[in-house]
């Protein structure tokens, strides 16, 4: 049985734990500093510790075959090191010294002729308002190079808000806003390389979200999206190529716009344009299962997770196919309180079959921090969408 360290204890991690089974068992040895986290009560041993501790992660690597992560603010410089020495780890940590950090991503995707959305990497005090002319608009998109995630490190706002009132110190990344456009995700996955055989890889179907406007978290997504099969597979295979381009196994995010090259499409229909019509750019790539997969669990023949451990076993890749659609809905903390909660609605939820309710077993509710997810499936896309509307005002926070 493959033994895998998995550094950091949260809802990714749990969610991987959980996908273990008899066809693709392992035993898990989960890397925390918080002794509550999610992931702790289903490891098989668990080493309370920091994510970024040298000590610590290589404490993790002697009682693990396989070293890999679900979060990725941790210690590139020590994995980077337990690689050299013979310690397999995935992905390559190679991947985390471009994806750390944000204007590093980018650059590398403009080396590597992946399209990007245009931006610039300056320092908040050195913001002019030259320097926002080459961007379009009104808007504009301002990032953290480093430590932001799940929405945090992110904020959209207007030129002269951000020449007032920068909402970051020091670097930053600035991004053209685009609009209109479509998000999407597409999840990629890339087993090891075996002796004289290339690396196999799997494509999920396209994944359509939709952000909170505040917190920038995703709120709703759901699969297949409504685009047109030559943009689907165009925007397949810019992910592809992006993931690539990092060279290394792994399960990998490729959250992307889709964009209409037509300047007078101000409000397209993406259902009814072609690949022809549309431009496919690179937004951010997470090495890792992610918030855009958690459908697969119970929409896909091999869910996100099973995959992903697949990928760290060096198991055969399991069948990436919807097997029908489904639509997932994050379950937040609300703004009006935090401390001891409880999920609203537990009867209706409980009599709906095609409902299925994820709880994280975090241990306080926090302003827009993610409790857990419902993923909802339904036989046509039509059906889902009016049926996932419904579930949303059931999927409520209380303090208990």
């Amino acid at each position: 049985m493959v033994k895998v360290g998995i550094i950091g204890g949260g809802q990714l991690g749990m969610m991987t734990i959980e996908a273990s089974s008899p066809e693709v068992p392992a035993h898990f040895t989960v890397l925390e500093s918080s002794p509550d986290c999610p992931a702790k009560r289903l490891a098989n041993q668990f080493i309370a510790g920091s994510l970024t501790s040298d000590a610590s992660i290589r404490e993790l690597a002697t009682s693990a075959d396989v070293l890999t992560w679900e979060i990725e603010h941790i210690n590139v410089d020590t994995l980077l090191q337990l690689q050299a020495q013979g310690k397999t780890i995935v992905p390559s940590p190679t991947v985390l010294t471009t994806i750390q950090n944000k204007g590093i991503q980018k650059q590398h995707y403009t080396l590597n002729n992946i399209p990007t959305a245009p931006y610039t990497i300056v320092n908040s005090s050195e913001i002019t308002p030259s320097l926002l002319e080459q961007f379009p608009g009104d808007e504009i998109v301002v990032k953290t190079c480093t430590g932001g995630y799940d929405g945090k490190g992110v904020s959209i706002l207007s030129k002269s808000q951000l020449l007032q009132n920068p909402p970051f110190q020091g670097n930053v990344l600035l991004e053209a806003k685009i609009s209109p456009a479509l998000e999407i995700s597409i999840i990629v996955a890339v087993g090891q390389a075996n002796k004289n055989q290339e690396k196999e890889t799997a494509v999920y179907p396209a994944i359509e979200m939709y952000f909170h406007p505040v917190s920038n978290l995703v709120e709703f997504l759901f699969s297949p999206a409504r685009i047109h099969p030559t943009i689907e597979e165009k925007a397949k295979q810019v992910a592809l190529n992006a993931v690539e381009s990092l060279n290394s196994p792994g399960l990998f995010a490729v959250e992307l716009f889709l964009v209409p090259n037509n300047p007078t499409q101000t409000n397209p229909d993406f259902s009814s344009l072609t690949a022809a019509d549309i431009d496919v750019l690179v937004n951010e790539i997470a090495p890792r299962p992610h918030n855009s997969g958690h459908h697969t669990i119970e929409g896909c023949h091999c869910s996100q997770f099973e995959q992903f451990l697949r990928i760290l076993t060096n198991k055969p890749l399991g069948n990436p196919a919807l097997k029908q659609p489904a639509a997932m809905l994050n379950i937040v903390g609300p703004t009006t309180f935090s401390g001891s909660y409880k999920l609203e609605h537990q009867e209706y939820l409980n009599q709906r079959s095609d409902v299925f309710v994820h709880m994280y077993n975090k241990s306080e509710s926090k302003p827009n921090r993610k409790l857990g997810h419902a993923t909802i499936l339904a036989n046509s896309l039509e059906e889902l969408l009016i049926n996932a509307e419904e579930l949303k005002s059931k999927l409520t926070i209380i303090p208990s």
